[in-house]
């Protein structure tokens, strides 16, 4: 059975279709980012009120299981 993923919508008229939070044009990818980058999801939250604390769970949620549904061989360049 696939998951559920209802916080994140793929609409090809918005942001290029690529995957954003409840129509808003905030992507997953952007959400991460901002994670990555050492922010807390209090911050992020502060800095985008229109984002639910439920949001960003769910973009953690379906990045990893982006990460286990596709293999993805990171190469290792020599110096």
């Amino acid at each position: 059975m696939a998951k559920l993923f209802d916080r994140i919508t793929v609409n090809p008229e918005v942001c290029m279709g690529q995957p954003i939070i409840r129509g808003m044009r905030i992507t997953v990818a952007f959400v991460l980012k901002l994670l990555a980058s050492g922010m807390t999801h209090e911050e992020t939250l502060k800095a985008y009120p229109e984002l639910e604390k439920e949001d960003i769970l769910q973009v953690i949620e379906y990045a990893a299981w982006l990460a286990g549904e596709y293999h993805r061989p990171i190469h290792a360049y020599a110096e």
